[in-house]
């Protein structure tokens, strides 16, 4: 008897018979993805293991980029961090460094993730608060001040003006004498997910996707080690997606950033290795395990057959992941900790190589010194106490993981050839699909979370009176006329002449096909500001103003 008959056997005289008699909860058992979920998986009728699996570091990666993954080296630990002044946020940077933090990651404030100097009247009341606020090369020499460019890793996460911010970035690295081949890091630079889940676009889109295929070039072959985009998922998942729908957008958004490079002149194998991602850990631990693993394998799938890439590095879904923002509560916070721990361990079971987890306290404000610091802890307990770095791909071989590893990867490719079929991923983006379909999952979930379906505990279930005793973070008022002043003494002792002058350049530039990226960093080294840069782009090309859909 084959073992899908001895299930059905087993369903009929052992499982039911206790269910009539003790009912299961009243609950509908399935994922974030609306995957049902039976009692029991066994293994399917047929299995091509090579095919769907293979081995770690070989094609399709479903088990993992590297040959050793953490057996070799531990996933990089990179605290998201970044608030008030560059010399705040520093402080903060060389903490986390002394406590064993093994990479950066840069917040930016809302001004200088759309283009504005601190002193811009738009900036009015947002310098600082949502992370530090960068409008010159003295800022960001400043928010590394004694920190060896060449002996850390860099995350940014800036996206419409992230060409400018990687030009200050490496004019900083060039007044340290660190030569660019040894920078590290990565820009997130995706400005698709801006327009879908975000926001904090600037240009239009044609103009957009020319600063990222520059960038692209530029970095190629001048900061060969750099991640020049992060194609990020995190946000789509924020924004109320599933997680087939997260890896399915994102994906679509990579097909079309690549495609722009091909169309831009760029080789495949030559630029491949240099994109890098960006998704979410939530809290259904089975599936977020199985979303990793389908999302490198139909990458992998999509690489070699669409784009026809012969490095098997080119193939390589490289990652950074982020614990859910989305899911901490301001109710009983202490609790933050425990869904952070799940959240990463499904990361690093899933094969991440990088990874943030959440403060317990970011549902409230500003991350303290010890919330961060406990943030950290969990990822170095994960790694040091748990056993799950010790072996490869531990979950593999589960019947449900690899079933749903199947079931997301089939979703995923059904939505990204429906986003083919309406002309890509910006087609998709103007209609208003992939935005659509995020609200009507947000609204689903919300939906069951009010009627109940959905426990989350100590916010519709659990409750307790309390009172917060936690310590917070706040951003002093004077942060935002300290850094006016900082604007009005740089803008007094530079040579405005030349600045006058690179500036009427950068505008004929982008008028033209003329790469931008070394003029960006000529610009920063002659102190030309964000605000200023961004205003003669807004000039030439104008600003997006996202379509209505109702």
């Amino acid at each position: 008897m084959s073992v899908e008959n001895q299930k059905q056997r087993w369903e009929k005289e052992t499982y039911e018979p206790l269910v009539n008699r003790y009912p299961e909860r009243k609950r509908t058992f399935e994922t974030s993805s609306g995957l049902p979920l039976p009692p029991v998986m066994v293994p399917p009728e047929t299995f091509d293991y090579m095919n769907s699996l293979g081995f770690p570091g070989e094609f399709p990666f479903t088990r993992g980029v590297q040959p050793t993954m953490y057996r070799g080296r531990l996933w990089t630990m990179r605290q998201y961090a970044g608030y008030a002044t560059a010399e705040e946020s520093n402080q903060r940077y060389r903490f986390l460094l002394d406590q064993g933090q093994t990479g950066l990651s840069v917040a930016f404030d809302l001004p200088t993730q759309i283009g504005y100097d601190a002193d811009d009247p738009l900036a009015l009341g947002e310098v600082g608060k949502v992370g530090v606020s960068i409008s010159s090369i003295e800022d960001m020499e400043t928010l590394f001040k004694e920190i060896p460019l060449d002996k850390v890793s860099t995350s940014m996460t800036i996206n419409a003006p992230a060409a400018i911010l990687l030009a200050f970035y490496i004019a900083v690295a060039k007044k340290q004498g660190v030569s660019l081949n040894k920078l590290r890091g990565t820009i997130q630079n995706d400005i698709l997910k801006e327009y879908v889940a975000r926001g904090t676009y600037i240009f239009p889109p044609e103009p957009s996707m020319r600063l990222i295929t520059d960038v692209f070039k530029f970095c190629q072959t001048e900061v060969p080690r750099w991640n020049t985009i992060s194609i990020s998922g995190y946000h789509i998942r924020e924004a109320g997606s599933t997680a087939a729908q997260e890896i399915a957008f994102t994906l679509a958004n990579a097909i079309a950033y690549i495609q722009a490079a091909v169309d831009a002149g760029l080789v495949v194998d030559d630029f491949a290795n240099q994109l890098s991602f960006f998704f979410n850990a939530h809290n259904n631990f089975l599936e977020e395990v199985a979303k990793f693993r389908a999302a490198r394998r139909l990458y992998a799938r999509i690489m070699k057959d669409r784009f026809g890439a012969q490095d098997e590095n080119s193939c390589r879904l490289r990652f950074h992941t982020q614990t859910a923002g989305s899911t901490l509560t301001a109710q009983q916070p202490e609790n933050n900790i425990v869904r952070v721990t799940l959240q990463a361990l499904a990361a690093v079971m899933g094969g991440t190589q990088s990874l943030h987890t959440n403060s317990m306290d970011e549902a409230l404000w500003l991350p303290t010194e010890k919330s961060v610091r406990v943030a950290l802890r969990t990822q170095q307990i994960i790694a040091h106490e748990s056993g799950a770095a010790d072996t490869v791909d531990p979950l593999a071989g589960s019947y449900v993981v690899e079933s749903l590893t199947d079931q997301i990867e089939a979703i995923a490719e059904a939505y990204i050839q429906k986003i083919d079929a309406m002309g890509g991923a910006l087609s998709a983006i103007n209609n208003g699909f992939m935005q659509q379909e995020i609200q009507e999952a947000a609204f689903k979930v919300q939906r069951a979370i009010e009627n109940g379906e959905e426990i989350v505990v100590g916010v519709n279930d659990f409750q307790v009176e309390e009172k917060i005793e936690l310590e917070s973070l706040e951003v002093a008022p004077l942060v935002e006329e300290n850094q006016q002043e900082r604007l009005a003494r740089l803008r007094a002792s530079r040579d405005n002449e030349k600045v006058t002058a690179l500036l009427s350049e950068l505008k004929a530039a982008a008028q033209s096909e003329t790469p931008l990226m070394p003029l960006f960093i000529h610009c920063a080294e002659h102190k030309v500001t964000l605000g200023e840069m961004c205003s003669v782009l807004r000039e030439v090309w104008g600003e997006y103003r996202a379509p209505s859909f109702i």
